[in-house]
């Protein structure tokens, strides 16, 4: 019989939010989760998922929980001035991140730490829901890459769908349809392997092309889950175009390409817009 499980205790907070979001869930759709052991029994990891509603969060919280860990998502600064709100994310270690440029510096620190303590940590690359008119991964912000070469530990994907037709993000009129109960897939797979840029020195090119990796396999993920091909290239939100990945590009927020070092200050990580 296979061994059960350790289930990482949580505080007073944690508690109330398994209470409160686990059968939320369960009530507003048909959960369908696979690949949740993925994610290690201890130690830190680094879950990198696809954004495609602002209920993500509440399903993917629940999703980490079920392999016994406890998520510690990067959300929207502005969450914190909520006072019952900001009681609720900093009782149960959530991570705000501040917007603008340079402003994520503090969160990039923060999370740093929370990885090399043994957290699980949950970001969306993209930095916000997907605007790709078709509801893709759009191009990722350079800060996972950061984050991803910050330390050993495994960098894990995380796609889903569904949870946009229990909440469409950008829609006009009702956005909130719950009912009848729509299948929400949440799927983990295998950890990324960045073994090719472990122990070398971070510079702009490693920070692009870790970004499109980590982007790409999550695209992929999403492709199968849809039953679809997956467009070849991202959804820029800024240009409102698809664009493959370049140096010019993907330099233009974290410095200089010539200096061979990023600034990590023009390159943070974004939280969930919500």
């Amino acid at each position: 019989m296979a061994r059960k499980r350790a289930r990482t205790k949580g505080n007073a907070w944690v508690k109330a939010g398994e209470l409160a979001l686990i059968p939320l869930t369960h009530l507003i759709a048909k959960r369908r989760y696979v690949g949740a052991l993925r994610i290690p029994e201890t130690g830190g990891a680094l879950i990198v998922a696809n954004h495609i509603s602002h209920v993500d969060p509440i399903f993917d919280t629940v999703f980490i929980r079920s392999s016994g860990r406890i998520p510690h998502v990067m959300a929207k600064a502005s969450l914190w001035k909520i006072p019952v709100v900001r009681r609720v994310l900093t009782g149960t270690g959530q991570i705000p991140v501040e917007r603008g440029r340079g402003a994520g510096q503090a969160a990039l620190e923060q999370t740093t730490q929370s990885l090399a303590a043994g957290h699980v940590v949950l970001i969306y690359p993209e930095g916000t829901v997907t605007k790709d008119p078709d509801g893709w991964p759009m191009r990722p912000r350079p800060g996972v890459a950061v984050l991803a070469l910050s330390g050993d530990f495994p960098v894990i994907p995380v796609a889903h769908w569904g949870s946009n037709h229990v909440y469409t993000s950008y829609a006009s009129g009702r956005r909130f349809k719950p009912f009848p109960r729509k299948d929400v897939h949440v799927v983990a797979g295998e950890p990324i392997d960045l073994s090719e840029w472990r122990g070398k020195p971070v510079d702009n090119r490693a920070i692009r092309d870790v970004s499109y990796l980590i982007m790409g396999r999550v695209r992929d993920m999403v492709a199968q889950l849809r039953a679809e091909s997956a467009p070849a290239a991202f959804f820029n939100p800024k240009t409102g175009t698809a664009e493959t990945s370049s140096l010019e590009t993907a330099t233009a927020e974290t410095g200089s390409a010539d200096s061979g070092t990023p600034d990590s200050r023009a390159a943070p990580p974004d939280g969930p817009d919500r």
